[in-house]
């Protein structure tokens, strides 16, 4: 990903090219000469306009730091991308910044100030925290069509962001990154606001946020129970409230992960997750959208306890589908992985409305249906523990 924005270049600017106006409270530096004082991290003026700095192997190491900070002012000017003509060269200037800065934190040629990582993190929520574009269910209305057949909408900005979000990636999974003085910056707060951006309509920007959130999760415990919750609530707007949002694919990949990582026996907050949150996700009609990673998550439930099987089951049983062929294949695949985990013991609980179900598919008028239920009935797919037991 990070080649894609090496590409480009100065492009032939315009005379007429203005910079716009910084975002109010960015800006700590100045522009001019670069100062050598005593205090490597003066306090300085804000920039008023955007103007190339000098690269940091142009600088001694004592003014690196400074520059960083310089650099990281420009970065905090805002641009109208709407218009493709209008401050050209000042995007193109904040765009080679921003990419200086990334090389400057992955090289790792020093450690970062205390200040200069509090304005660094500023600069990345100037940029990557904004109110979302109206989404296409919001312009179209609440009838707005099939969400499988939505065009993909590309961020104006993201020759921009993508670089920010490379920056707080890089910066994350740097070894030299320290865990204590970086949650002073990356707080709950902010990893809040950054599960907002799942919302985002840019589904390259929802992999980044992916990729950035994974890697919070496991570098800073102390967030770990801020971001399932964080997950839980966006979900419950989802189940209960909106019924639409862009980022449950890329949430339940995250899931699966934590999910992974759970420790048996299961704490009880995480099974009813489970019955209040996962399971009901069947019931949405964008089920097609996001069932192979929400199944994979329900799975691993049952992998780490067994004894989940019968409310998993039992669960699937509640949402089946009745007249949405399509979603009733989804049903059977996941309920088949289910049920080769299932012990005797669950399966008994079941029995009953389990194969009402299963009789009622096998009359179905949908080919694919009755093909899966026959496979039931000809494979035997109950095989290990689960075989053994029945045997």
């Amino acid at each position: 990903m990070f080649k894609n924005f090496r590409k480009g270049g100065q492009r032939k600017h315009s005379k007429a090219d203005a910079p716009d106006a910084p975002v109010n409270g960015s800006g700590t530096l100045g522009s001019g000469q670069l100062p050598s004082p005593r205090d490597p991290l003066p306090s300085l003026p804000p920039m008023t306009k955007v103007e190339p700095l000098p690269l940091f192997k142009d600088v001694s190491k004592s003014e690196r730091q400074t520059l960083f900070l310089r650099k990281l002012q420009i970065c905090c000017f805002q641009f109208d991308f709407t218009d493709s003509l209008k401050s050209v060269r000042q995007k193109e200037i904040k765009r080679q910044t921003l990419i200086e800065l990334v090389d400057f934190i992955q090289s790792g040629t020093g450690k970062i100030a205390d200040v200069c990582l509090g304005e660094m993190i500023k600069m990345v929520r100037v940029n990557i925290f904004r109110s979302l574009p109206p989404g296409y269910h919001e312009t179209t209305g609440p009838e707005g069509g099939d969400p499988e057949d939505e065009e993909n909408y590309s961020e104006p900005a993201w020759q921009h962001l993508q670089i920010v979000y490379e920056l707080l990636l890089r910066y994350i999974v740097s070894s030299d990154t320290e865990t204590r003085s970086a949650r002073r910056y990356i707080d709950h707060t902010f990893v809040l606001k950054l599960l907002d951006l799942f919302d985002s309509e840019d589904s390259r920007e929802r992999e980044y946020i992916k990729m950035v959130l994974h890697r919070i999760y496991g570098k800073f415990v102390v967030h770990r129970p801020c971001i399932r919750k964080g997950i839980n609530n966006i979900f419950y707007r989802f189940i209960y409230e909106t019924e639409r949002h862009c980022g449950v694919g890329e949430l339940l990949e995250i899931l699966g992960s934590i999910i992974n990582g759970f420790t048996v026996p299961i704490k009880e907050e995480y099974k009813l997750f489970l019955t209040k949150t996962l399971i009901p996700l069947h019931k949405l009609k964008q089920l097609s959208l996001y069932h192979q990673r929400l199944s994979y998550c329900i799975v691993q439930f049952v992998d780490k306890d067994y004894k989940l099987a019968d409310v998993v089951v039992r669960g699937l049983l509640k949402y089946w589908p009745l007249v949405n062929c399509q979603k009733e294949v989804l049903f059977l695949g996941e309920l088949e992985e289910v049920l080769e985990a299932m012990q005797f013991a669950e399966f008994q609980r079941c029995t009953v409305p389990l194969f009402r179900r299963v009789a009622r598919c096998v009359n179905s008028p949908n080919f694919q249906v009755r093909v899966l239920c026959c496979r039931w009935r000809n494979e035997p797919f109950f095989s290990g523990t689960a075989s053994t037991s029945w045997a």
